[in-house]
């Protein structure tokens, strides 16, 4: 059987690369009832058709349809629910779970400490993990629906974001963010939302089509972005700066606690380190009652702005002995990293870092965290105290 077929969003190559002429719309060679099944494609509003000829069966037809209109920018989703966005923002904010991604993180987890908030406010929760392991445990204790799920995965996305209403979306560095990002937003609006919050970073605050970074993860942080302003999400942006829970608990605890060093390639610029808790905090606040959040930016900072010399004087302070910041070079830095079995995709964005901390680029506070909490964010004092075991050489008093 000899169909035509046609699929034109404008002027242009179709997918054999030959370029078309902008003919009639609605053409169909054959007077034939056929549509592209919804449960194959979504087409976008004024998606337009482009000819196309084939002569072969009606099966062959709908399969190339969805190719076609996949290479023009379409997404391939499941058979959907035309109502289910107005069910959604509907719904009572307690009636269906909230999803919360990277729930089983590890260090500055801030999808851990979310969970636990809006668990603690009785909300549903469901905690999506990337692995089935120990860490799967802790929120499945505290009451959430735990499922496991790659964010890069486009049927496991259905699966964690169906029945949802809210969303967190917060990933750590990776070279596949921007991919997961795309995924779950797409997924996430074909299933209507009410709100989905993401976490980005500071720094894109500073970029532009025209002005980057020499880290690879803060590129994909804009470029995200940028495809969450086009996707007609309900979007609130997190931008906090620079984790406490990273530079200087993570990498900072074996030089504090084994030589009494605050030992960085930070150089002597100023930075506004935050928590992860508190960066958590500010989110399940929005999550809460998004509504007037939708479509604003959050920029996070800490308790104050300061070098690294001040901040080694309060790691001496907090833990009672004397701490001596000592600005190491960056390249043996990042080679004990490599070693460690870090990615190279992380290890250029935490270099990078270091080299924005040098420029200055670090140096800002805002008042978010305290207009979205009521809290001030917690010192570098109190967060050393809270963490003196992990400063401290066993033995000794922390």
């Amino acid at each position: 059987m000899r169909t035509w077929l046609e699929v034109r969003s404008c002027p242009g190559p179709d997918i054999l690369g030959k370029m078309l002429p902008p003919q009639g719309i609605g053409h169909v060679a054959q007077s034939l009832d056929w549509s592209i099944p919804a449960n194959i494609l979504r087409l976008r509003r004024r998606a337009r058709l482009r000819i196309l000829f084939f002569p072969t069966s009606d099966a062959m037809v709908s399969t190339l349809a969805a190719l076609s209109v996949y290479a023009l920018g379409y997404a391939i989703v499941p058979q959907s629910n035309p109502s289910r966005g107005n069910e959604m923002t509907t719904q009572s904010s307690h009636a269906s779970p909230i999803l919360v991604t990277g729930a089983a993180g590890a260090v500055g987890s801030i999808g851990r400490s979310v969970t636990e908030m809006l668990l603690a406010k009785g909300h549903k929760v469901r905690a999506l993990v990337r692995r089935e392991d120990e860490r799967a445990g802790a929120p499945r204790q505290l009451g959430a629906e735990v499922m496991q799920g790659d964010l890069t995965d486009l049927i496991a996305m259905h699966r964690a974001i169906e029945g949802c209403a809210r969303v967190y979306f917060g990933m750590s560095v990776s070279a596949d963010y921007l991919t997961a990002t795309v995924n779950t937003a797409a997924v996430a609006r074909h299933h209507g939302v009410e709100a989905f919050v993401n976490m980005s970073q500071m720094t894109v605050t500073q970029m532009s089509i025209t002005e980057s970074t020499d880290s690879p993860q803060h590129k994909l942080h804009w470029l995200a972005e940028q495809a969450l302003s086009w996707s007609g999400l309900p979007i609130v942006t997190m931008r906090p700066t620079v984790f406490l829970d990273g530079f200087f608990r993570l990498f900072a605890a074996p030089g504090v606690r084994d030589a009494d060093e605050l030992a960085l390639p930070m150089g002597g610029g100023k930075t506004s380190p935050i928590s992860a808790v508190d960066v958590a905090r500010a989110v399940s606040v929005v999550l809460e009652e998004p509504t007037p959040h939708i479509g604003k930016i959050y920029n996070l900072t800490g308790f104050e702005s300061a070098d690294l010399e001040h901040y080694a004087r309060v790691f001496s302070e907090a833990l009672g002995r004397t701490i001596r910041y000592r600005d190491v070079p960056l390249s043996g830095w990042s080679e004990k990293l490599l070693g460690a079995g870090v990615p190279v995709h992380v290890v250029k964005h935490l270099s990078a870092m270091t080299e924005l901390n040098k420029q200055g680029r670090y140096d800002r506070l805002t008042d978010d965290l305290f207009n979205l909490t009521g809290q001030k964010p917690i010192s570098m004092y109190d967060f050393v105290k809270l963490h003196a075991a992990e400063f401290t050489r066993a033995g000794a008093a922390a």
